[in-house]
This record gives structure tokens, sequence and C-alpha cells, in this order.
């Protein structure tokens, strides 16, 4: 059997259980505007000015200059001297690779060089766009080398050259493959891929 008081508060109205504590404390009005209600005023206020058509604008040609002209690789400098070293594109898988039936290619662990199944099919070239003396290098080249750029406007480039241009965007590439000048050339021998700085002649001063 319950005990008799809980069985009274059972059974009792539940008018009869509410308490009125009265007030505690001062209790003040909300006066702050509603978040999106200002976010909305102030979008709204920017509308009507022409600030964000200018904003847009602003935008617009700062991402068409980015495109046209990226960021320089730092870091990278002309190089003064010549050198030369091989980089392994060997990578340990961390997990299985399967193929679309679920076939296990290649359990995790295992050692494998993508050179084996796809080769290096032309010489990349990486150079400052803006040094007519490595431009003049890249042209003279292989003509299905990829022309690389760790600076420059690939896009003026492609438009005056006919040739297309690429850019190592963060500079990636020159990290991967542990260049620090160019003009400098990727090429695969076997299973290895070698990597060369070349040093060109020094840049002619203008006559006094």
């Amino acid at each position: 059997m319950l005990p008799a008081a809980l069985l009274a508060v059972l059974l009792c109205p539940t008018e009869a259980l509410a308490r009125d504590y009265g007030q505690r404390g001062t209790v003040f009005p909300v006066i702050e505007r509603d978040l999106l209600e200002q976010i909305h005023s102030r979008l709204t206020q920017m509308e009507r000015s022409g600030e964000t058509a200018r904003l847009n604008e602003d935008l617009k040609r700062r991402t068409i200059a980015r495109v046209g002209r990226p960021d320089p690789v730092a870091g990278i400098v002309r190089a003064s001297e010549a050198r030369r070293w091989h980089f392994d594109p060997t990578i340990t898988l961390a997990a299985d690779i399967r193929g679309a039936k679920g076939e296990l290619i290649h359990a995790a662990g295992t050692r494998v060089n993508p050179l084996d199944s796809v080769g290096l099919r032309a010489d990349l070239l990486f150079l400052d766009g803006d040094d007519p003396d490595q431009l003049s290098w890249a042209l003279k080249q292989d003509a299905n080398a990829k022309l690389i750029l760790v600076k420059g406007a690939p896009l003026e480039l492609m438009k005056a050259r006919q040739r297309r241009f690429y850019f190592d965007q963060g500079g990636k590439l020159t990290e991967r493959f542990g260049i620090r000048s160019v003009p400098a050339r990727v090429r695969q021998q076997g299973r290895l891929l070698e990597v060369s700085e070349i040093a060109l002649p020094p840049k002619r001063r203008a006559a006094q």
C-alpha cells in the first residue's frame, strides 16, 4: 500500500498543489531588437544606398584579378645553380583499394608506385611567367611539355603564346617535388621521377 502522505498528494486536486510565490527580483521588458530584424534592416539599407552593388562589383573585380594573376608561390626564386635529384612517387596504402564489384585490388599496407600503371606522358616545366628568359627557355622545350607557372598571368600568356599554361596553386606541386628554384623540369626515368633545377645564363643588364 502507498504511504498515506503520498496517497493524499495523488488524490489532491491540481489547483490545490499550485503555489503563488509572488515576484522575486525586478523584471524588465525586452527592449533589444530581434537579430533577424536587424540583419534584414541593415541589408535593406545597403541595397537602397547602393553599398551592396559596390561590394558585389568589388568582389567581381578581385575574383577576376585573382584568376588572371594568382598569388605567386612563396619562396621560389630564379635558379642560380643546377641541381638534380630523383623523386620516388611510391606510396603505402592506408586502406584497401577495391574495384566496382568489391574485388580487392590492393590491400592496405601495400606499397604502390603510380608509374607502374600510368606513366608521365610529358615533362613538367615549372617557371616564372614574368621572367622573359625562363619563358623563352620553356617555349623551346618539347612542345608537349606542360608549362606550370609559379608566378605570372596564365590566361594572358595563353592568349599571347597560343599554349596552355597551368599554375601551381598554393605551391602544392613544387612542395611535393622539393623544388626551390626555377626553371625546373620533372621527367620520368623508369619507376622514378627526375627533378632538375636549371640555371639559365645571368640576366643581361641594360646598357647605360
